[in-house]
């Protein structure tokens, strides 16, 4: 089902081809001009670079509920600590990243690293997990939060109505989709301009909390580290939700292909990226210290809210417009990023082969972008979406691992192949090692949920055979497949890339 269809406008001659690869109308010279080839270009330059990764790494938790790693340490000083310690362990999987967004220059992430290190079943697998359920369910997450809050400052003296919180979540959704369907300049230089509001948010927050440390505000600071002691479980859970508040490092190599001059952007973007979050992250919760007490925030349901109304009075009703600007570029960087994903899986042959054409006009990857908007429709107005996200959290931890574990074998495997970044083999080591150690205390934790998520992980075993190895289906199947691309083709106007993107 999901290998490259035999019939395709190219050799059809279809109306689209000839509108990408035909002659235009001679221009005033007389001369006809060649129309633009049909690739996905090179647009993503470094600051734009630096915008995904924040982008989708910030989004609402560090204002509303930054408790999971106090609640687990137990005490100030620790929580501090382990900010500090999950930021530099994040960056090390970013530079494992980086090592492998330059040595292996293709678009698709965690997939094309597991695909060319592992070899397709692993990689199938991931991307099947990834787009029937983990990233409907994790865009239906984080675009929920982006809806409940553009409505608090409508509702400040009631419940906001879910049906609400929910049609203005799908316009939201809508819109997302629109704009990456549209145009990657666009799509780049609005996540630049919610990366600057999100980083605006955070220093409303930081400025603040350093004047309180001027002023002497230090009493929540008072023996830091005593205050209940973390339980053998709870160390490694605050770490836990320290990795996950810093995941988003690794969408930027969703789309090497589209970055410019990749083998110094790239590592420059991560490094970048990373040490501004770690330090906003770990200053942003002293900021908090220096108002509330660990026991208030704990107690808080908007710590950021709590925090602005003691400090800024009516200034704290625009921390939810804040919030919502800053969901929206999560939404934005991550559909932006895992499009591509789908994209290189299909023109691997592992989804199918509409996914990986390009808008004759617009060059944008816009049928891997739509395919997303009726799965995350789904699962908003009907999906259990925590239960799923809960399901599957281990997975992120194991593909990503599997990806790290993977730039080490690929030392072995391939030792001659060209590596421009090359990061100490220590650092994936321990990386790979921290994964797949979360992997592990999931199953400890919480056995019943990660059961369940491996269980249909492992759905994409069965499905990789009967859609990808087996080759022998009918022939009314091969043609209706045939025909159904033929028809999307010409209702989406897009075509298959010119030329192969860069290997």
């Amino acid at each position: 089902m999901f290998r490259k269809a035999a019939v395709t406008a190219a050799s059809n001659g279809s109306y689209l081809q000839g509108q990408s690869n035909g002659r235009l109308p001679s221009l005033g010279s007389g001369q006809p001009a060649q129309a633009e080839k049909v690739v996905l270009k090179q647009k993503v330059t470094l600051l734009r670079g630096i915008s995904i990764i924040i982008g989708t790494i910030i989004g609402a938790g560090i204002f509303i509920s930054p408790k999971g790693i106090l609640q687990n340490t137990g005490s100030v000083g620790m929580s501090l600590s382990v900010w500090a310690a999950c930021g530099v362990l994040s960056l090390f999987g970013a530079l494992c990243y980086a090592e492998l967004g330059t040595c292996i220059k293709k678009s698709g992430g965690h997939y094309t690293y597991i695909l060319e290190a592992f070899g397709p079943l692993p990689a199938f697998v991931r991307v099947w997990v990834e787009l029937l359920i983990i990233r409907p369910a994790a865009t239906a997450v984080i675009s929920l939060a982006f809806g409940r809050y553009i409505l608090e400052p409508f509702f400040m003296q009631c419940e906001i109505p879910e049906l609400a919180i929910k049609l203005i979540t799908a316009v939201g959704i809508t819109l997302v989709m629109v704009l990456n369907s549209t145009s990657v300049s666009w799509s780049a230089r609005i996540q630049i301009f919610l990366t600057f509001c999100k980083l605006v948010a955070i220093l409303i927050i930081i400025v603040p909390g350093v004047i309180q440390l001027i002023k002497g505000e230090t009493q929540h600071f008072k023996n830091a580290f005593t205050g209940n002691d973390a339980s053998v479980m709870g160390l490694p859970l605050a770490f836990y939700s320290g990795m996950y508040a810093y995941s988003g490092w690794f969408y930027l190599n969703f789309v090497t292909e589209e970055v410019e001059n990749p083998e110094k952007n790239i590592p420059l973007a991560i490094c970048i990226s990373m040490i501004i979050v770690t330090v906003g992250y770990v200053l942003t919760n002293v900021a908090y210290f220096t108002t509330i007490s660990a026991g208030e925030l704990l107690l808080s349901k908007a710590v950021a809210v709590t925090f602005a109304e003691r400090l800024m009075g009516n200034f704290s009703l625009a921390v939810p417009v804040f919030v919502a600007l800053s969901c929206f570029g999560s939404m934005n960087g991550g559909i932006f990023a895992v499009s591509r994903m789908f994209f290189v899986a299909s023109r691997e042959g592992h989804l199918p082969e509409i996914l990986s054409m390009i808008h004759v006009r617009k060059h944008t990857p816009l049928p891997a972008v739509i395919v997303l908007h009726p799965l995350t429709m789904i699962m908003l107005f009907n999906g259990d979406l925590y239960s799923l996200l809960n399901f599957l959290s281990f997975a992120r931890w194991l593909f990503i691992g599997l990806a790290v574990a993977g730039l080490i074998y690929l030392r072995y495997k391939r030792p001659d192949m060209p590596r421009p970044f090359k990061v100490p083999l220590f650092i994936p080591a321990l990386f790979s090692f921290t994964c797949l150690f979360m992997v592990a205390l999931s199953l400890y934790s919480d056995p019943v949920n990660t059961g369940i998520g491996f269980a249909i992980t492992l759905t994409g075993v069965p499905a990789y055979y009967l859609f990808i190895v087996w080759d022998k289906k009918p022939k009314w199947f091969r043609k209706l497949l045939d025909r159904v691309t033929i028809t999307l083709q010409i209702i989406l106007e897009v075509v298959p890339a010119e030329e192969d993107q860069k290997s």
